[in-house]
C-alpha cells in the first residue's frame, strides 16, 4: 500500500467515525440525513477501495490471464463473455428486489439508529463479501451453481440437501417478489405500459450490441435509455388517455400469467437478447432514480424526524412488526445488508458471462454495495418524515383503526403527534382517497421519497412523485424475477442431472424448455393461489420471506469457508467464516423463535393456539372474520411453524457436514 492509498484509507476512516459519532452518541442537536449519507458513502468507499481487492488479489489471486467460464465454455445461449458494465447493470438488476426498498422502511419502527449501523456495515463485512466469494468461487468453477459447488465437496447427500433447501426457498422468494409486483401494477396503466416496453426496448439493444454491432454498448445504452425515458413519459399519457388506458388496465390474474409468460421465455431464451440487455436497461432507471434521490437529499438535507432509537427498540413490541432487535432486526432489514437470493445470482446467470477474472470486485462487491446504498435511500425516506405519518402508513387497521380521527388519536397517544387534518391533507396530495395502513413499506418509502422532491419542486408536484416512486419499485422488483427464474432453472436441471443425463447440459432445449417451464408453474402455482385467495398460495408463506433468504445466505457463506479450506486457503477462512457465524446464530436463533416463542404476536404455535382458544370459546379473533378462516389461519400457523424447522434443521445439517470437511481437510494439511 503506498502513501496515497494510506492517507485516503486514513481520511475516509475519520470521515466515517466522526459521522458515525454525530449519528449514534452526540446527538444533542436536530440530525440531518447528510450525516447518514456521509457516514454510509464513506464505509463504502473504504470497503471496495480495500478490502474487495484484498479479497480480490489476496484470498483469490485473481488474475485476468485466467480465461473464464464465458471463454472456456462459450455457447451463445448461457456462457457469453459480456462488457463489465453491461454485467454489472445485470447484475444489479437481479438481486436488487423488494427487499432494499421495503426492509429498511419497516426497520425505522425502531429508530433511524439500528438501520444505520447494520446496513453500510452488513453490506461491506457480510453482504458484499457473500456476492463477490460465491461469484469467485463460481467463476473458478466453471459457472457451477451453489447446489452443484456443494455437491462437488460435501458428496451426494450434502449436495442434495443445499440444492433442495436452495430451489425450495428461491420458488417462495420468486412468488413473493411476483406477488409484489401484482399488487403494484394491477389496474395501473402507467406501470403496466412502461414495464411491458422494457421487454421489446431490451430486445431491441441486445441485437443490436450482439448482432448488428457486436461491442458496440454506448450506442445501444444511448438508443435503450432514450426509448426507456420515452415509455416513461408515453405511460403518463397512456394513463390519462381514456382510450389506451382500458387497453393497459389488467386485473391482478392478467399481471400474474403475464408474469408466468415473461419468466419463462427470460429463462428459456439466450441470454444476451432478453435478460442481460433488459436487466442493464432497469438499472439506468434504478441507479438513476437512486442517484437523482441521493442528490435531493443533499440539497434539501432534510432532519430526521424518527428518534435514534424509539421505545419499540427496548420493548419489541411495535405496531408495523413484532420481535425484538436481536434477532428480527436483520431479519427485517435483509437485503439491504445481506441476502441470499444475491448468492443464487453470483452462483447462476452472473459466472457464466464474466468476461475478466478482475471484473467480480465491480459485478460481485459493487453490485451489492449499489443495493445497500438503495436501502439507506429508503432509510432517509421513512426517518425523514413525521414519525405519526410514518406509523400511520405501516400500521394495520386493526391497530389504528379505520378513520383518520382515530388513528391519529391512537397513533399520539404513542407519543407521536399527528392530526386528522395532516393525515387527510396528505392523502390528498398525493391523489389518494387515504394513507392509512398502506402496510408492506412500498407506499411509506414512495411518500418519503415524493416528500424530498417536494421540498425541491414544490408540494403540487407531490402526487407525481408519488407515483413515479411506486413505478420505480415496480421495474426495481420485476427484474429479479427474470433471473431469478433462469437461476431456477439451472438449479433444477443439477437436480435432475444426477438421474437424467440431458439435464447435465445447460444448452440442451429440450432441457432447459422442461425445467424452464416447470420452475415457473411452481412459483406461478402459489403466485396465482395467492392473487385469488388471500389466505392461500403465496400469502400463507409470506412470514417465511424473511427468515428463509437469511438462511440461505448463512447457507451461501457455509460453502464459501468449504471452498477455502478445500483449496488450502485456510489463513484466509475468517473471511466466510466471520459473516458465516454471524448469520448462523441470528438467523437460526429467528426461526426458532418464530416457531416457539410464547407470545402469539411473535411465535406461530402461539398464534395457533391462541386463535384455537378463541374458536373453542366461540369467539373471533380480531381481523378474522369467520371461524372458515380462523381454521385456514391455523394450519398457514402450523405449515409455517413446520418449514421453518424444517429449514433450520437442515441449513444446521449442511453446517455440521461443512465443519465434519474443513477439519478433515485440516488435518489432512
Amino acid at each position: 500500500m503506498n502513501l496515497k492509498d494510506r492517507l485516503i484509507l486514513v481520511v475516509l476512516s475519520i470521515v466515517f467515525a466522526f459521522a458515525f459519532y454525530v449519528l449514534a452518541i452526540y446527538r444533542k442537536e436536530p440530525v440531518n440525513a447528510g450525516w447518514i449519507l456521509l457516514c454510509a458513502l464513506s464505509l463504502y468507499i473504504l470497503g471496495y477501495r480495500y478490502y474487495s481487492y484484498y479479497i480480490a488479489y489476496k484470498v483469490f489471486e485473481v488474475s485476468d490471464q485466467n480465461p473464464t467460464p464465458a471463454h472456456k465454455f462459450y455457447n451463445g445461449l448461457d456462457y457469453v463473455p459480456t462488457n463489465k458494465w453491461v454485467l454489472f447493470g445485470h447484475h444489479f438488476a437481479a438481486i436488487s428486489g423488494a427487499g432494499p426498498l421495503v426492509g429498511p422502511v419497516l426497520a425505522a419502527q425502531m429508530g433511524y439508529l439500528p438501520g444505520v449501523i447494520w446496513i453500510p456495515i452488513g453490506a461491506v463485512v457480510a453482504g458484499a463479501v457473500q456476492d463477490m466469494l460465491i461469484l469467485t468461487i463460481s467463476m473458478r468453477m466453471g459457472g457451477k451453481s451453489l447446489g452443484a459447488i456443494a455437491r462437488e465437496y460435501l458428496g451426494k447427500f450434502g449436495g442434495f440437501v443445499v440444492l433442495l433447501v436452495i430451489y425450495s426457498i428461491l420458488i417462495i422468494l420468486l412468488a413473493v417478489l411476483a406477488l409484489v409486483v401484482v399488487k403494484a401494477t394491477a389496474m395501473s396503466p402507467w406501470s403496466a405500459f412502461t414495464s411491458f416496453a422494457t421487454i421489446p426496448i431490451a430486445m431491441l439493444m441486445g441485437l443490436y450490441m450482439w448482432k448488428v454491432r457486436p461491442g458496440a454498448v454506448l450506442q445501444a445504452t444511448a438508443i435503450g435509455v432514450s426509448l426507456l425515458m420515452l415509455s416513461l413519459v408515453l405511460g403518463r399519457f397512456v394513463a390519462n388517455h381514456p382510450t389506451l388506458s382500458k387497453l393497459f388496465t389488467f386485473s391482478e390474474v392478467q399481471i400474474a400469467f403475464g408474469l408466468m409468460i415473461y419468466g419463462f421465455f427470460a429463462s428459456a431464451l439466450p441470454v444476451w437478447l432478453l435478460l442481460a440487455p433488459r436487466d442493464y436497461l432497469s438499472t439506468f432507471m434504478k441507479l438513476g432514480t437512486i442517484i437523482i434521490i441521493g442528490l435531493g437529499v443533499f440539497i434539501v438535507n432534510p432532519e430526521i424526524k424518527m428518534p435514534a432509537l424509539t421505545q419499540y427498540a427496548y420493548t419489541g413490541m411495535g405496531p408495523v412488526w413484532q420481535g425484538s432487535l436481536f434477532p428480527f432486526l436483520m431479519i427485517t432489514i435483509a437485503c439491504g445488508a445481506v441476502s441470499g437470493f444475491h448468492a443464487l445470482i453470483s452462483s447462476g446467470t452472473s459466472p457464466k458471462l464474466l468476461d475478466k477474472e478482475s471484473h467480480v470486485r465491480l459485478v460481485g462487491y459493487g453490485s451489492m454495495l449499489g443495493e445497500s446504498f438503495v436501502a439507506i435511500m429508503a432509510l432517509i425516506s421513512a426517518v425523514s418524515m413525521e414519525p405519526g405519518l410514518y406509523f400511520a402508513i405501516n400500521s394495520p387497521a386493526s391497530v389504528i383503526g379505520k378513520t383518520e380521527e382515530t388513528a391519529a388519536q391512537i397513533i399520539s397517544s404513542w407519543g407521536f403527534n399527528i392530526s386528522a387534518e395532516e393525515l387527510k391533507r396528505m392523502a390528498q396530495l398525493i391523489g389518494e382517497q387515504t394513507i392509512l395502513s398502506k402496510v408492506g413499506g412500498a407506499p411509506a418509502f414512495a411518500i418519503g421519497m415524493a416528500l424530498i422532491f417536494a421540498r425541491i419542486t414544490g408540494e403540487a408536484l407531490l402526487s407525481f412523485w408519488y407515483h413515479f416512486a411506486i413505478l420505480f419499485e415496480v421495474v426495481f422488483i420485476l427484474t429479479t424475477i427474470d433471473s431469478g427464474t433462469r437461476v431456477g432453472r439451472y438449479i433444477l436441471q443439477d437436480l435432475l442431472g444426477g438421474v437424467i443425463k440431458s439435464f447435465r447440459d445447460y444448452s440442451n432445449p429440450w432441457a432447459n424448455m422442461t425445467a424452464s417451464f416447470t420452475t415457473v408453474a411452481l412459483w406461478g402455482y402459489f403466485l396465482y393461489a395467492g392473487v385469488i385467495d388471500p389466505y392461500g398460495g403465496i400469502r400463507s408463506l409470506w412470514p417465511l420471506f424473511g427468515i428463509s433468504n437469511q438462511l440461505l445466505a448463512t447457507t451461501a457463506l457455509t460453502i464459501a469457508v468449504l471452498y477455502l479450506a478445500k483449496t488450502g486457503r485456510f489463513k484466509y477462512l475468517w473471511v466466510a467464516g466471520l459473516p458465516a457465524l454471524l448469520m448462523a446464530i441470528n438467523t437460526i436463533s429467528a426461526g426458532i423463535l418464530k416457531v416457539f416463542h410464547p407470545d402469539p404476536r411473535i411465535g406461530f404455535l402461539a398464534h395457533a393456539n391462541f386463535i384455537s382458544q378463541k374458536v373453542a370459546m366461540g369467539e373471533l379473533p380480531a381481523g378474522i372474520k369467520s371461524f372458515e378462516i380462523a381454521q385456514r389461519v391455523i394450519m398457514n400457523d402450523y405449515t409455517n411453524a413446520f418449514l421453518s424447522t424444517l429449514y433450520v434443521a437442515l441449513v444446521s445439517l449442511v453446517i455440521l457436514l461443512t465443519l465434519k470437511e474443513v477439519i478433515g481437510s485440516w488435518q489432512k494439511s
